[in-house]
């Protein structure tokens, strides 16, 4: 049977811990050390309010929810509300979710490379070692933001921030990850997921690839409709606000419910990632794809959760993608994952393994 990579889909479920970590986030992500009573000067003022006061705060959130709702309503089909043509998938990126007991060194980084180049070379695919395979991994913290009851997560979202070191210290800009993941290519390409902010932003539209939840030999696809800017771009004194999340991001609009609601840190867990680039894989026809391993563990504990190898193709539309090379990324890609089946973690996500950490179960669409 022929497979495509455009005709997959999948329902799953994952799970999330309940997390009550507004303190530490709020630090987190807005790169100060604040007091922990800082969080809870909301309620504070909310509780001291009159009645006056109350209903007029209650009629500006109202006023601002039906602009986000404006903003994300009905529009011409083929665009987004302000009239700007739907984005378009631009990337292929293929995934298997790895064991992470079998990474105990930087060596288990390099062995699994191995098997990697030795599964190009049985499908005719070029690989091109990269020159920064034999140095140390990247290190990068990740971390998850959400609503105490996963909001976020049960309606396909996903916020998250991330920033690399060196040498043990962070560098350049926290980047902000927001994307709308669901298995439905339309449904995700009508979010409008573009942030409202005066700096620059990129939007990347991925189909990914992953082994079906069950078993090896073919694959499912998720569509991921991503933008990412840097957190200097966001100006707002409160950061963990919903209401200024809103303001960024209005298709969030739906999913308030109070004024003073805010986002804390998903299952009071900060992702340390260790990513190791292993190269480049040639599949013909223009079409090169990077390749990476990675292993995502708790900081602090350093508690592995889950390891990943991936591969990512970009395209300026789909029309510039050759069959030949297409079948050729198929076939490489059921092809490992028959050749690394003893590696492999079926019925997840990186993000899932996050949202699960506390035994809690959302409704993802993952």
């Amino acid at each position: 049977m022929t497979v495509s990579f455009d005709s997959c889909s999948l329902a799953t479920t994952c799970y999330v811990g309940a997390a009550d970590s507004r303190a530490a986030a709020s630090v987190l992500l807005n790169g100060s050390n604040l007091s922990p009573m800082v969080t809870h000067k909301v309620a504070e003022r909310g509780e001291a309010m009159g009645k006056k006061d109350k209903d007029k705060k209650k009629k500006k959130w109202k006023e601002e929810e039906d602009e986000s709702q404006d903003q994300s309503g009905k529009s011409p089909p083929g665009t987004y509300a302000d009239g700007h043509p739907l984005h378009q998938i631009q990337y292929l990126e293929a995934k298997l979710i790895l064991k992470p007991d079998r990474f105990t060194s930087v060596e288990s980084f390099r062995e699994f490379g191995k098997l990697v180049k030795k599964t190009a070379k049985k499908e005719e695919v070029d690989f091109i070692p990269d020159a920064e395979a034999g140095l140390r991994p990247n290190i990068r913290e990740i971390l998850f933001l959400d609503t105490p009851d996963f909001r976020l997560y049960n309606n396909a979202f996903i916020l998250r921030r991330r920033i690399a070191y060196v040498d043990g210290f962070p560098v350049g800009d926290p980047e902000i990850v927001f994307k709308y993941r669901h298995p439905d290519e339309k449904t995700a390409a009508a979010v409008d997921v573009r942030p409202k902010i005066s700096g620059k932003y990129r939007i990347k539209f991925k189909a990914e690839a992953l082994p079906l939840k069950d078993r090896i030999g073919s694959y499912r696809v998720l569509y991921s409709h991503n933008c990412v800017f840097g957190l200097s771009q966001v100006h707002e004194a409160d950061r963990m606000s919903m209401q200024t999340l809103v303001r960024i991001f209005p298709a969030l609009g739906i999913l308030r419910r109070e004024p003073d609601e805010k986002v804390c840190l998903v299952s009071e867990a900060i992702v340390e990632e260790v990513l190791l680039k292993l190269g480049e894989l040639d599949f013909g026809k223009g079409q090169v794809g990077k390749c990476d391993v990675a292993l995502w563990r708790t900081r602090g504990e350093h508690q592995s959760l889950v390891g990943e190898f991936a591969f990512q193709v970009k395209f300026d539309s789909r029309e510039d993608v050759h069959q030949k090379a297409q079948k050729r990324c198929e076939q490489f890609f059921i092809s490992l994952q028959q050749d690394v089946q003893d590696w492999i973690s079926l019925g997840t996500t990186k993000t899932g393994m996050v949202y699960r950490l506390k035994g809690n179960a959302p409704q993802g669409h993952e």
